[in-house]
């Protein structure tokens, strides 16, 4: 007989946000690559399997992904047993910056009508503003906070100092502090674990990594010598943000795509879903954004939850996709501190 899928497990955000679930639905194609119809049908997917955290923002399609979730919503009686997050930064507010007060307050109670909620779940701010003080976003936020519009912050695209800023700046002065953090984050790009993740776990913030596959380069469709055509993101653009066709055919990407595929044959899983597996298993990780066109890939990447690697699994994969370290400061400052160690013990 077959099994049912496993049921994605909850974890907490942060030391401070809400429970959440392990895998949460990222909807950045509703209103682009996604019809409203499929749309739909990938929400009740991702709520049948037990997804809570559905992700959006503002920007994402000028809006009609938050019109697609606020009517989906609606139809369904309400979202009351599902955390909703959404981001402003870079939607226009003629005349103030993007994370001002008058930009936050603003964008938020746009967001809150397009979603057709009473509050947000979890607001994040979509990246730094230089023309900001980021007190007066936290005031703004805090505001927001206190009239209960929004129940949890965060921040997205930021790095180490400016997270650090942002936690020193609302703990000094009593202002919500960020439960959760969105950066990118998989085998292929692990920049952050020099300063910003660190930083995030010093400071108790909760990881909702996006692009965990990459673009879809670690689901092993992109080869080295044939540049990729037909219905796929660098199919229909190669030159796509990030995860541009000759910016990621390299061959660190592809040592990566061969350590993951020998595992995955052992396996007899996805590549797909070995990277998801290593990516859950990284220290501070709450929540995964898994981004799909439609629903059947959303299961497919689902499918992955039940997926736990073995520690040389892991090792194999961290070594290989490890970026190592800038010579200064960081490979100056380990090479000194094993100095510093074994002069403490006297050899």
């Amino acid at each position: 007989m077959p099994t049912s899928p496993s049921p994605i497990p909850l974890r907490r955000l942060g030391d401070a946000g809400p429970t959440v679930s392990a895998h949460a639905l990222g909807t950045m194609t509703f209103g682009a690559e996604t019809d409203e119809a499929e749309a739909h049908r990938m929400l009740d997917v991702f709520v049948e399997r037990g997804g809570t955290l559905i992700d959006t923002a503002d920007v994402y399609s000028d809006g009609l992904s938050e019109q697609i979730i606020g009517r989906w919503g609606a139809a369904r009686g309400g979202s009351d047993d599902l955390i909703i997050a959404t981001k402003c930064r870079f939607l226009p507010t003629p005349g103030s910056p993007g994370a001002s007060r008058r930009a936050v307050l603003r964008r938020a109670e746009a967001s809150l009508k397009r979603l057709q909620l009473d509050a947000i779940d979890l607001f994040f701010i979509h990246g730094w503003d230089d023309d900001t003080d980021v007190m007066e976003t936290l005031q703004a936020l805090g505001d927001l906070v206190t009239e209960g519009k929004i129940h949890h912050i965060g921040w997205s695209n930021v790095t180490g100092w400016q997270l650090e800023r942002i936690c020193a700046t609302a703990r000094a002065h009593n202002l919500p502090m960020p439960v959760a953090l969105q950066p990118q984050y998989s085998l292929l790009d692990r920049g952050i674990e020099l300063e910003v993740l660190p930083c995030a776990l010093e400071n108790r913030v909760g990881l909702t990594p996006w692009s965990p596959l990459g673009g879809g380069w670690l689901t092993g469709k992109y080869s080295a010598d044939v540049q990729p055509s037909g219905a796929t993101r660098l199919g229909e653009n190669p030159d796509r943000g990030v995860e541009a066709y000759d910016k990621r055919n390299t061959e660190h990407t592809h040592a990566v795509l061969r350590a993951a595929r020998e595992v995955a044959e052992r396996r007899g899983r996805p590549v797909a879903h070995v990277a998801l597996a290593w990516l859950a298993s990284r220290p501070g990780v709450s929540s995964i954004l898994l981004g799909a066109r439609n629903a059947e890939q959303l299961e497919a990447n689902l499918d992955s939850i039940d997926l736990d690697l073995t520690k040389d699994d892991l090792a194999v994969l961290t070594r290989v996709s490890s970026p190592g370290l800038p010579d200064y400061p960081y490979g100056f400052v380990r090479d000194w501190s094993k100095v510093m160690h074994w002069s403490r013990l006297g050899t």
